[in-house]
């Protein structure tokens, strides 16, 4: 039954991640309740989540021919403020890690919820962000090692943190915000697997159960994704991540 549910929550954690947004809502969760430790399932949960993040970033490849320029910058910061991520993971215990959970559910709920919004108005405002000088720069970068971090230490909301980075960066083509953020995504979770990997971090066999689900409803669900309303499946996912959230408040703070 433990495989079982992993193997199904990774089908509809990869299904939400083509359609939505928001797998790790459900993956991560799901390790837990398999018995895997705090740690170690959230370092599942980004190995479990590493094929779906290199198979996007292959499709969008050419939206982000564009922008070529950015890559070798991007891909530097993302592989070396993703790892200091993985390791102040790996420095806390799992009871410290229970405790912090909570709020960094809340925070990527939050995220999920306004996202779009705020990528919306921040997109808005790129044009008026790309004269920027070299201070501006600097502190575009500095947002971007942040999320970096964040990403390497909690991979859940990572997606929507980037896409408000790269908006902020004046960026407003959608498609090849997309294929950015999955590159980026793409080194910050390679990395951080490969630090949890060494650290012995990572439970290869539930981990594992729940990649091949992500990956089998992560690619059904792009092929369907034109017969399924985003709506709903964003106002089902906010659901689930407000009661998941209660769940872990409740059984850090209060049980």
């Amino acid at each position: 039954m433990t495989e079982l549910m992993l193997f199904v929550a990774g089908l509809l954690g990869g299904a939400l991640n083509s359609l939505a947004g928001g797998g790790s809502f459900i993956v991560f969760p799901a390790l837990l309740f398999s018995g895997v430790p705090p740690v170690l399932a959230n370092a599942s949960n980004t190995y479990a989540a590493l094929p779906g993040y290199v198979s996007g970033a292959m499709g969008y490849w050419t939206s982000v021919a564009g922008y070529k320029d950015r890559l070798v910058l991007y891909g530097v910061i993302s592989a070396l403020f993703g790892y200091v991520g993985a390791e102040l993971l790996l420095v806390v215990s799992d009871q410290q890690f229970s405790l912090v959970v909570p709020w960094l559910m809340a925070f990527a709920v939050t995220l999920f919820v306004f996202g779009n919004r705020i990528n919306t108005t921040l997109r808005a405002r790129g044009g008026e962000r790309r004269g920027m000088k070299a201070l501006g720069a600097v502190l575009i970068l500095s947002l971007l090692a942040a999320v970096c971090v964040y990403g390497g230490f909690f991979n859940a909301g990572l997606g929507i943190l980037l896409l408000a980075f790269l908006a902020m960066a004046g960026m407003t083509d959608i498609h090849a915000m997309n294929g950015l953020k999955l590159y980026i995504s793409s080194i910050v979770a390679l990395v951080a697997v490969a630090r949890f990997a060494f650290n012995g971090s990572i439970d290869w066999y539930h981990g594992s159960i729940a990649l091949v689900g992500v990956t089998i409803g992560g690619y059904a669900a792009a092929r369907l994704a034109r017969f399924i309303p985003t709506l709903w499946i964003r106002m089902g996912v906010i659901v689930y991540g407000i009661g998941m959230t209660g769940y872990f408040f409740w059984t850090a703070y209060f049980a």
